[in-house]
């Protein structure tokens, strides 16, 4: 891929796709040209916001417009793997939101059949893609702290959600561990890769989802990490690595940090902060920007945010649903 311009579709209309929409059209070298939606009110509504210049009121559409070059799925995550599925099959490049699917089976057929039709695929971890994270990833695997010994991270968000919220219903993959969750086991296994052991512990709803789960995962090395995701408590989004040598902390907003702290025995602490050309910290140009590197480069997978990767995540996070006794509709018992 050559062209100047990198060519967006948008599918759905919710909050995450706006906010990515509202940082997508401050890059001058993308371009949003369609959206979809379930219905044409929404998608039009969407459209004359943004000022998008096609509006759909079905997904095929989008997906089969030759004009798209990629496509960010922004559905609930429970339609992850129907929407992006089809703009795989019609040819279309996928940029697909956290969590990828419900279970890693949906994320291997997914991983699949971008795979066999030569399609670039990627999850939307944005996390992955911040300047300060890849920095404190750099730091670690630079031995900065030594070998890592345990990582610590939590993100809870107040609430309450009432019964009827996307978060508490089951058939849209509801719970603290997808929506939340991800985030810290991501940020873990960023750092110490798949875990050789997964435990975990949960308070459920009456509608059988998770409304807080703790999760200890361990590596062969030694390693260990204490998780922690919530919907009735908002905690201080921070994380911790600690190695033989050192630590670094992210005092808050671990998934978009604006600094790090990082201590070593007989030094002063030394602090990183984002750059302020890189924008507000909860940007997400950043994943859009790798996005549009790898499609120039004719890359169908991310070096920062591989498939095997996420694949990975997404087998802890269904060892740790099978702990606490959590399974969506349609899922085998």
């Amino acid at each position: 891929m050559t062209t100047d311009s990198v060519r967006w579709g948008i599918l759905a209309t919710g909050g995450i796709a706006a906010a990515f929409t509202a940082d997508l059209i401050d890059l001058p070298d993308a371009e949003v040209v369609a959206v979809a939606s379930r219905t044409d009110t929404s998608a039009r509504a969407f459209a004359e916001r943004f000022g998008i210049p096609r509006a759909y009121g079905d997904w095929e559409s989008l997906a089969w417009d030759e004009d798209i070059d990629v496509v960010y799925v922004a559905t609930p995550h429970s339609a992850h793997r129907s929407a992006a599925g089809l703009c795989l099959k019609a040819g279309r490049n996928v940029l697909c939101e956290k969590p990828f699917t419900l279970n890693v089976r949906e994320a291997e057929e997914l991983v699949a059949l971008a795979r066999d039709n030569g399609r670039f695929l990627m999850e939307a971890m944005w996390m992955y893609c911040n300047p300060l994270i890849r920095r404190l990833k750099t730091l670690v695997d630079d031995g900065a702290i030594g070998e890592v010994r345990t990582v610590q991270a939590d993100f809870g968000l107040e609430g309450p959600f009432p019964p009827a919220h996307r978060l508490r219903d089951p058939a849209q993959g509801g719970g603290a561990l997808l929506d939340l969750g991800v985030y810290p086991v991501s940020f873990a296994q960023l750092l110490l890769g798949e875990p050789s052991g997964v435990s975990a512990r949960a308070v459920l709803s009456a509608e059988g989802v998770d409304l807080q789960t703790v999760a200890a995962l361990s590596w062969d090395s030694g390693a260990l990490a204490a998780l922690h995701c919530s919907l009735v408590g908002g905690t201080g989004t921070s994380a911790s690595v600690t190695g033989s040598r050192g630590r670094i902390d992210i005092p808050s907003g671990f998934f978009h940090p604006d600094r790090l702290v990082l201590h070593r025995a007989g030094r002063d602490p030394e602090e990183f902060t984002a750059d302020p050309a890189d924008g507000p910290r909860a940007t997400m140009r950043h994943e859009a920007r790798e996005v549009m590197r790898a499609l120039r480069a004719g890359e169908t997978e991310s070096p920062l945010v591989p498939l095997d990767g996420t694949l990975a995540v997404l087998r802890t996070l269904d060892t740790i649903r099978r702990d606490i006794g959590v399974r969506y509709p349609g899922e085998p018992a």
